[in-house]
């Protein structure tokens, strides 16, 4: 198949994931906005498997943002030890428990301008919290994978996650922008992966030029 839009491309590839991920969804563990929020903020630099296992504690023992408010960041420091960066991601959770408490009304905020404004959160934690919790789709949410294929698949040629997304919402309409990151960071993990994608078994290879990936065949220089 040959397809000289890269529009008609970037519509060809989400259908194909589409059909792949019938019901996309983070697989992060959440039951509501503030729980999607700390989820997303413990992730960076971590995987969504250790911080599904972190957060059963995190939540039995602070219930509600009012609670992580009042909280001792050395106590939630021991908590989600293991997720990396433990110092900060503490004190970006309390330091945003505390503007939610004091600006928001004890509530996650619905808009992209004000969720910039907690403690943590830059585009890519605001998109995964806006478009999960709300189905507000500000954006695209750029993390690893989707920087990775995006660019593999000649969706863009930014490095820059903010650069990459703007290429990207022109690309897909905005009411798939939640799914496109959803499909993308999937695929990332289970086909096209950092080291070792799976070219010859992937369902988008005719429609991929594949660029910046090595073939698995080529020799290493010496």
């Amino acid at each position: 198949m040959r397809i000289s839009s890269i529009t008609a491309r970037a519509e060809a590839l989400r259908e194909r994931l589409a059909r792949r991920y019938p019901r996309p969804r983070t697989e992060l563990s959440w039951s509501t906005p503030w729980e999607l929020l700390v989820a997303t903020i413990l992730s960076a630099q971590c995987t969504d498997a250790r911080v599904n296992m972190v957060t059963p504690e995190l939540f039995a023992t602070w219930k509600t943002v009012k609670q992580m408010a009042a909280a001792d960041p050395a106590q939630i420091e021991d908590v989600i030890h293991s997720t990396g960066f433990f110092r900060n991601k503490a004190k970006n959770l309390h330091t945003s428990a505390v503007r939610i408490m004091t600006h928001f009304g004890g509530q996650v905020p619905r808009t992209m301008e004000e969720m910039l404004t907690l403690a943590g959160v830059a585009r890519k934690t605001a998109n995964v919290v806006l478009s999960n919790a709300y189905g507000v789709h500000a954006g695209i949410a750029v993390d690893t994978h989707v920087k990775r294929i995006s660019f593999r698949l000649g969706l863009t040629r930014q490095t820059n996650p903010d650069k990459v997304e703007q290429d990207l919402l022109k690309l897909f309409p905005q009411e798939s922008w939640g799914a496109v990151n959803h499909y993308l960071v999937l695929f990332g993990r289970e086909v096209c992966t950092a080291r070792k994608p799976l070219c010859d078994a992937c369902e988008l290879a005719d429609l991929c030029p594949r660029t910046g990936v090595i073939p698995r065949s080529a020799s290493p220089v010496t």
